[in-house]
């Protein structure tokens, strides 16, 4: 829906009057100064109509109104924090105070105990700071839109560039920068304490706990940053903020964690086989947590096992000094010098120092002897929710994603002859470096790991979690892959599959309740679907005030407007409600929102996307083009000789069975799907969910890898299903052999039919089972399944048995035949 609707829809009632005007600046743009009659007459036929003339004047009277706007909305934003500081540290004393009567109560002490009814009211009221939060969130990041598009619509407009000025404006009054991941941790550690009844899990926060009998599932999402506060509030109410040192007062450089990955920037074999999900696939990483200063150097390896060998994947790693990363990795300092100081101290058995020596020397031949050199840098700050000790029910959610490139390709010296590039730290969004040198992801990363035990279920609000909204599943996720891909456009061709995803809005509309809820209140509307761009010309959005009759002044007309959105909104939930429950007529939309207000219905992206052509059941696999033929094809071409003549040839001869069988499918009548046309106004609506885009094209001269699982049984399936094929054709040739005895013309031509039947199976099976296994070595995600080979099989089957039939008859016939004419002679 547009912004201006979707701005009114989504008012808070409390915060209403401080909200961003933004029909009332929309209007603004609209007053201006008496221009010439030139102007006049140029615009007059044109289709937006923009403002005669747009002085100076006018620009500077819009810009007090913006500037009056900015004023409002800062001033609120400062004066609602503060509250919540203010509220955050009242709540700190009374549950201080609860939980230390109830540890004297339990030490003996004569005083009153706290009842269950004291932790409930505590509940309900950090319940309502934690709306507050989430109201705050919504707040900033609608009023942050609003000025973004009001100053994009001006300077489309008035052809006036208020963009880079205003934007100098906002850094000084930055209402938007404010980030609540203090609020968070607070409210986590009170709720946390409360929840509990003042006995909260208690553990070593690192402990990862025990694996056995255990079923780990790791599952990887995108959050749209719209929706990261609210995500964090709602896991916060099940799972406390893991916190590594309670004794710590809270520093968000404590949640930055940087990584160095490792590469042959010839070969690319690291990526390649992460990629691919190769058995024995390994990565070599580098990390530190906090900043540039931290002395201690994580040094790990990432080793990707597959289901069938019974193993599973792990991740190692040993510290070193920052001081001794580069003499290590260049084999100047042993893996005896490395863990010398750890043996003196004997804080570590022999045995595990000796796992560890093992893990070095490895990692310290495989840099050697594969030339593996730092090419992608990952940066993102995480939020840990876990109960401490206890590891069946982990979340982290890592957000400012950012990849850098740390190679020295292109002639640039990035990182030197160092093992990481000094000229950054954790200074996001890493404004100092070039557009070709960083990647900043637009998504957060939820990561949930379950341990459940056989049979087990997970918790339900994790169910209700990843089904909502909120989150977008992306499985295998990796910011070493994605990052390397990105940053090296010219030397990666071979693309993760999650690429064309990129290039989609993932904010989706509600699909049940499920998140933050103000105590014995119904949730507010959500403001985290998309955003479309108001229209430019002179319609006005359809919501019209009341009108004004001199008896209400300005703030009554627009309370009374919102009151009755809000009216009609909760009208429209329960005809909602209703249809769910079997009662009442479907929405004309599937979304209630849409259909809020009559008038010029321009679709938006999702919709002309919905009303395009379903593709044709042929197309529907591979899920994702890639150019592999042609790519093959330039590299035989380089190669040349008769590599490339054999290649030339079967591109040909592929390309010309194609075409011949593309036409023989078009000559055969079928049905089709009537295509929705689009009027070029954009008044012709087309229901969402109709239809879906089901193929993405990969760039040209690039792969989109799609993971296959690989797994000897794969294998086995094929084979057995070409020695079935092939009874099959051996069941036949002796049906064949059998009839050749008979010795008549019948039984030969019957033995005929039946053998070029055989044959043709035959054939067909081998190569059918040749380019399976051929595809399946390739990890290729094409179509696998046989659409036609059995059904052609059973057609020829009938033929032959008909022609035997048929002939059998016809001769049995003729012979009923001569024996009546020949007694009718007599």
């Amino acid at each position: 829906m547009r912004f201006g609707q979707q701005l009114r829809t989504s008012l808070i009632k409390d915060c209403y009057y401080y909200y961003i005007s933004y029909d009332d600046l929309k209007d603004s743009l609209k007053k201006s100064s008496p221009g010439d009659a030139s102007t006049v007459a140029k615009s007059a036929g044109s289709k937006r109509k923009p403002p005669a003339e747009w002085n100076e004047e006018d620009e500077q009277r819009f810009v007090r109104e913006l500037e009056q706007e900015l004023d409002k909305v800062h001033t609120f934003q400062q004066v609602k924090s503060q509250e919540i500081v203010r509220r955050i540290k009242a709540s700190e004393k009374e549950v201080s105070d609860v939980i230390s009567r109830a540890e004297q109560t339990n030490n003996g002490a004569q005083v009153e105990a706290p009842s269950e009814e004291d932790f409930m009211l505590l509940e309900e009221d950090l319940s309502d700071i934690i709306a507050d939060v989430h109201d705050l969130a919504k707040f900033t990041q609608l009023n942050y839109t609003g000025f973004q598009k009001i100053i994009k619509k001006h300077d489309k407009v008035t052809s006036w560039h208020l963009k880079p000025v205003f934007a100098t404006r906002l850094r000084a009054k930055p209402f938007f920068k404010d980030n609540y991941d203090e609020f968070i941790v607070k409210l986590s550690r009170l709720y946390d304490l409360v929840r509990t009844r003042g006995n909260p899990t208690k553990g070593d926060s690192s402990a990862g706990g025990g694996q056995q009998n255990f079923v780990r599932q790791t599952t990887k999402y995108w959050v749209h940053p719209d929706n990261i506060t609210e995500l964090k509030l709602i896991i916060l109410k099940h799972l406390p903020v893991l916190v590594f040192n309670a004794s710590k007062e809270f520093d968000p450089k404590d949640s930055a964690i940087s990584s160095i990955y490792y590469d042959n920037t010839d070969t690319w074999e690291l990526y390649t086989g992460r990629l691919k999900k190769t058995e024995g696939a390994e990565a070599i990483r580098l990390r530190w947590y906090g900043g540039m200063d931290t002395d201690t150097i994580f040094v790990e390896r990432k080793t990707h096992r597959e289901d069938w060998t019974g193993e599973k994947s792990v991740k190692a790693r040993f510290s070193l000094k920052e001081k001794n990363v580069n003499a290590f990795l260049a084999g100047k300092m042993t893996v005896e010098q490395a863990f010398e100081k750890i043996r003196k101290e004997g804080k570590k058995g022999e045995k595990e120092i000796a796992d560890l020596e093992q893990l070095a020397r490895e990692i310290q031949y495989r840099v050697i002897t594969r030339k593996l050199v730092p090419v992608t840098r990952s940066f993102y700050n995480r939020t840990a929710f876990q109960l401490p000790g206890d590891a069946r029910v982990r979340i982290s959610l890592d957000t400012e994603l950012t990849m850098t490139r740390e190679d020295n390709l292109d002639g640039r010296q990035r990182a030197g002859k160092n093992w990481r590039r000094m000229d950054i730290g954790i200074d996001y969004p890493f404004s100092q470096l070039p557009p070709e040198d960083v990647e900043r992801f637009p998504y957060a990363v939820l990561e949930v790991k379950l341990q459940t035990q056989m049979g087990q279920e997970p918790p339900q609000w994790i169910r209700e979690l990843i089904a909502s909204h909120l989150v977008e599943a992306v499985p295998k996720f990796s910011k070493f892959i994605h990052g390397t891909a990105t940053l090296q456009p010219k030397r990666i061709h071979l693309l993760p599959f999650w690429m064309p995803q990129m290039d989609v809005d993932i904010r989706k509309p509600i699909s049940h309740r499920f998140g933050i809820e103000r105590p014995n209140q119904s949730a507010d509307i959500s403001t985290s679907g998309p955003f479309d761009d108001d229209d430019e010309s002179d319609i006005e959005d359809n919501f019209v005030l009341p009108e004004n009759d001199g008896s209400d002044d300005e703030g009554m007309k627009r309370l009374r407007a919102a009151r009755d959105m809000m009216e009609q909104h909760d009208e429209e939930q329960r005809r909602d409600l209703a249809f769910q429950n079997g009662n009442g007529t479907p929405p004309v939309n599937g979304n209630h929102a849409n259909n809020r207000e009559p008038g010029p219905n321009e679709l938006d992206i999702e919709e002309r996307i919905a009303a395009r052509p379903i593709p044709h059941p042929e197309d529907d696999y591979p899920l994702y083009d890639s150019e592999d033929e042609s790519d093959d094809l330039e590299e035989a071409k380089r190669v040349g000789g008769w590599t490339y003549r054999r290649k030339l040839v079967e591109h040909n001869v592929t390309l010309a069975a194609e075409r011949t069988w593309h036409f023989i499918c078009n000559l055969t009548p079928k049905p089709h799907a009537t295509p929705m046309p689009v009027a070029s106004n954009g008044t012709v609506g087309v229901p969402r969910g109709v239809g879906e885009v089901k193929r993405f094209k990969a760039p040209k001269g690039k792969r989109i890898h799609v993971p296959v699982r690989v797994e000897p049984k794969v294998f086995f399936a094929a084979e057995r299903t070409f020695l079935s094929w092939l009874e099959f054709s051996i069941i036949l040739g002796s049906i064949a052999a059998t009839l050749l005895n008979f010795g008549d013309g019948v039984a030969l031509a019957s033995a005929w039919a039946f053998t070029i039947v055989a044959c043709i199976a035959l054939i067909y099976s081998m190569g059918l089972y040749l380019w399976r296994v051929d595809k399946i070595r390739n990890r290729r995600a094409v179509r696998y399944h046989d659409k036609y080979g059995p059904t052609a099989l059973c057609i020829g089957l009938l033929v032959a048995v008909a022609i035997s039939f048929a002939m059998r008859m016809s001769a049995g016939e003729n012979g009923w035949k001569g024996g009546l004419k020949d007694g009718m002679k007599g």
